[in-house]
């Protein structure tokens, strides 16, 4: 193996590679927007278990079919579900010649390699590093190429679900379904006899699928016991009364159905009289119904030591009704909690309080204080003090029903001979754990629960859902369907296929032959003291990014539970928490801040750059925001030696979590080792960067069809590109500039070369669906436009959502109205007079004598004709034109 220092030689003696001469991004995104939305369908392996921020599964397949393709010596291509064709088999001798397919790559016509994308294509020798893998996507993909592959993360939940990933592909499906059904036989039903119900159709059981709790505090004044409803609805109605909401009677207790949730109503049972949207607990604080006192909820917890919870209403699902046919109501639907069901749940709280032998099984290790737990410790994070709502163990998240249900399946796993086997039914148990605990909510208006990370914290609940652990026909996040989830993504694993877009419509190939994984390294640590061989061909990986993510913390709500069997294992396990200190991200509970971020990455990067062979290259995606973004990437990127070989914007997961509107879209960023760079002056340099703008713009507008945003980034890649090939020598007025100042000056390039400004972008916001703050962003890239500019003519606003400053949107029309006063409306844009023209015709007021002020002239003409276009509003032109709708 070569112990070389991974310097580079020049670019001219490289081979560049296809991804450095262009990617077909159109196409990837268009995979992209569906895979987002059905990961399960497009690949069941990363619905295995949950890892936040996941990068999207055709976005890394893209960037290694680019990136790994350099030799077509090397390169064979299979026709899925064909073992033994190859590409050469095809008889089509347009194409089989590869090194055409691949030399025809470039920035105005990439897609000739994405024949390739859904074929079943093999390199040799290649060695792929991911030092930062989180959910192990980047490997996933590339162990598909054939490549050796190598992993790393501090984060030992990561490592551990990364590994199950890529041991899936040679993992007997068989197998583990045996052991899941000796695992059914022997603990299922001791387990789901505490979920059970009398059926309201009939004297049989039903299962319970979920149970509904509240929590309770005494009032501080009266001492009357205050159930902490926000309002009284348990659900919305399914079926024929899907127009209606099931609520619950706060005097009998019953659950009935209502016409309008909003509005006073009847009990149906004892004809109490009340309105379900007025609960008593909410916005921090309790309304005591005895005596009207109002208090904060936190502080009444912490003076009485704690809250009491309150089993209020169940759904149901009866598997007998369904076999005799009964309606759907019937089989599935919401009850008052009986009797009979309280006495279910002493039972199963009586038994987890007398097994003793169970406790190894539970977390009792403290929850760690940290940004996302304890925001009220004067830490600048948004996250929930979870320990001023009286939690303090990882055990007080969940009821003793649901502490004892899992321990006994934690203890029948445990037994389980095979490690991997037993690692495999961990991993469901673990991936359940999101729906089985006290911070588990209902959705009420789509009928389903929703886990304790759908925010990114830990959001204690006034009131939760009690999941059926093992699970019922139906149900979400029960141990029952995560198995069947984690099933397919094994099966996927040995038989993986490929979809991909075809003329709009979503197409499978047939399976690829070539399993999931093989040739793997993982290893857990620090990745700046971890010891590498340098030899990889390429790195590809989505460093962390800011603050983005604190997976230290959250991730711990999994490790406590893996780690009672996995301690004895794998010695990462050992200690009582995950690495947190060295956690590359911004953190205040950590005393991190950004300049620790920066300094840490940069870090990294030298690292990364002594691992690449000469010849090796860097591909990594990037959460992109503005110019200072840019300017520290690019700063890092050439102080640890790296020249930028080109970026690309590109959708990532549709679910991003992010802190705020700062992050605002992805990209992938390309480049290589360089030895050293050249000086330059900074006139001739600028004298380069503007013509490498210029004709980037020009490639890319006369032959392919992306957004001015898209083209926007692929310029500032190409221009990153000249400026790294002078980084740290470039003079002006005899100081060095730094790559910060470098990229402003970039910026104002391509805004000079270009013409698109704040009523094009406004235009193209209109035809956007759903816009947001992302797409403000992004379609401001590239043009005279910017966001500030945008905010500050109110052409869109976040004071309550992300929102657009149409004619009709009060601050839009307060900014318009201030400048149109008197005769100071010189300055008014041309969108800013058609929208208050729009506005007065609106309120049948007149218009003429503005028009008549202003004149109409072709721009204000050409500019009413795209609003009417984009908005199909044919009053933008009538209002200019038309004397009997214009006077009044």
């Amino acid at each position: 193996m070569s112990e070389q220092s991974g310097s580079s030689s020049t670019e001219h003696e490289r081979t560049e590679l296809p991804i450095e001469r262009g990617f077909p991004i159109e196409r990837v995104n268009e995979i992209a927007a569906k895979e987002g939305r059905a990961k399960m369908y497009y690949r069941p392996i990363y619905t295995m278990h949950k890892w936040w921020a996941r990068r999207l599964g055709c976005v890394f397949r893209a960037i290694s079919l680019y990136t790994l393709l350099d030799d077509p010596e090397k390169v064979e291509v299979f026709e899925p579900g064909q073992d033994n064709e190859t590409l050469a088999d095809w008889g089509d001798e347009t194409q089989t010649d590869i090194a055409s397919l691949m030399d025809r790559v470039d920035m105005s016509d990439p897609e000739s390699l994405w024949e390739l994308y859904p074929k079943d294509v093999r390199v040799e020798d290649k060695k792929i590093l991911d030092p930062f893998m989180g959910g192990g996507t980047s490997l996933v993909e590339a162990s598909r190429f054939g490549a050796e592959v190598v992993g790393n993360d501090l984060n030992p939940v990561a490592w551990f679900v990364t590994k199950k990933e890529l041991e899936a592909g040679q993992t007997d499906v068989e197998e583990l379904e045996a052991a899941f059904e000796q695992v059914k036989e022997d603990v299922a039903d001791e387990i789901t006899q505490y979920y059970k119900t009398t059926c309201p159709n009939g004297d049989h059981e039903a299962d319970v699928m979920y149970n509904f709790w509240v929590k309770e505090l005494d009032c501080v004044s009266c001492g009357h016991t205050v159930p902490l409803f926000k309002d009284y609805r348990v659900a919305k109605g399914r079926y024929e009364n899907d127009d209606k909401y099931n609520v619950l009677c706060p005097d009998c207790e019953s659950v009935f159905l209502v016409d309008d949730w909003r509005s006073e109503c009847s009990c149906t049972d004892c004809g109490y009289t009340f309105t379900p949207s007025e609960g008593n607990g909410g916005h921090g604080s309790y309304s005591c119904d005895e005596c009207g006192q109002k208090y904060k909820i936190i502080d009444a917890i912490q003076e009485q030591g704690g809250f009491r919870t309150r089993l209020y209403a169940l759904e149901y699902y009866c598997g007998e009704c369904d076999d005799a046919g009964g309606s759907r109501s019937d089989v599935k639907g919401y009850k008052r909690v009986e009797k009979s069901d309280l006495e279910r749940f002493e039972q199963a709280k009586e038994a987890w309080q007398s097994a003793d032998d169970l406790t190894e099984y539970v977390p009792d290790t403290e929850i760690p204080r940290g940004a996302v737990t304890a925001t009220s410790k004067n830490l600048d994070y948004d996250g929930h003090d979870v320990f001023d709502h009286g939690y303090e163990l990882w055990s007080d998240m969940f009821n003793e029903r649901q502490l004892y249900s899992l321990a006994l399946l934690l203890r029948r796993i445990d037994e389980i001979p095979d490690q991997n086997i037993k690692e495999y039914l961990l991993l469901a148990v673990s991936d359940s754990l999101m729906f089985q605990n006290t911070y588990t909510i209902y959705n009420l208006s789509a009928n389903k629960i929703e886990g304790i990370f759908k925010s990114n914290g830990f959001a204690p609940q006034l009131d939760f859902v009690e999941n059926n652990v093992w699970g019922t026909e139906y149900g979400r996040g029960t141990f029952k369907n995560t198995w069947e989830k984690l099933v397919r993504g094994v099966s996927y694993s040995s038989d993986p296929t490929e979809r991909y877009v075809e003329n709009g419509e979503s197409i499978e190939t047939d399976p690829f032959s070539k399993k999931i994984g093989g040739d793997v390294t993982l290893t857990q640590g620090d990745l700046r003291t971890t010891d590498f061989d340098k030899d990889f061909d390429a790195v590809i990986t989505d460093p962390p990014y800011y603050d983005n993510i604190i997976y230290s913390e959250l991730s711990n709500f999994f490790y406590v539970w893996q780690q009672p069997l996995l301690e004895t294992v794998y010695p990462c396990f050992e200690p009582d928490q995950t690495p947190r200190a060295e956690s590359i991200v911004t953190n205040p509970a950590e005393g991190k801040d950004a300049s620790d971020f920066e300094r840490e990455i940069r870090e990294s990067l030298e690292k990364i750059h002594g691992l690449l062979k000469e010849d090796g290259v860097l591909a990594f995606t990037y959460h992109h925001s503005d110019s200072e973004s840019w300017g520290e990437l690019l700063e890092g990127l050439c102080d640890a030696g790296f020249q930028i070989s080109a970026a690309y914007p590109v959708s990532a997961d549709l679910q991003r979590f992010t802190q705020d509107e700062s992050v605002s879209f992805d990209i992938i960023v390309v480049a290589r080792p360089v030895d050293e760079t050249e000086a330059a002056s900074w006139n001739s340099l600028r004298r380069d960067i503007y013509r490498t703008a210029r004709r980037t713009r020009r490639q890319l507008e006369g032959n392919r069809e992306l957004s001015r945003g898209d083209i926007g980034v692929m310029e500032m890649g190409a221009c990153f590109r000249e400026y790294s090939k002078h980084h740290g020598k470039v003079q002006r007025d005899g100081e060095i500039m730094s790559a910060k100042e470098v990229v402003q000056e970039i910026y104002g390039i391509i805004q000079e070369a270009s013409d698109i400004g704040v009523e094009d972008v406004f235009i193209d916001l209109l035809d956007s669906n759903n816009p947001s703050f992302d797409d403000v962003n992004k379609l401001c890239r590239g043009t005279n436009a910017t966001p500030e500019e945008l905010k500050e003519m109110c052409l869109y606003n976040q004071d309550d959502g992300f929102e657009l400053g149409t004619w009709d949107n009060e601050k839009r029309q307060a900014y318009i109205q201030e400048r149109t006063n008197g005769d100071s409306d010189d300055h008014l844009s041309n969108l800013d007079k058609l929208q208050f023209l729009r506005y007065r015709y609106e309120k049948g007021q007149a218009v003429q004598n503005f028009v008549d002020k202003w004149g109409v002239d072709d721009d204000l003409r050409e500019l009413a004709g795209r609003l009417a276009d984009v908005t199909g509003d044919e009053t933008y032109t009538r209002v200019l034109g038309d004397r009997d709708i214009t006077s009044y």
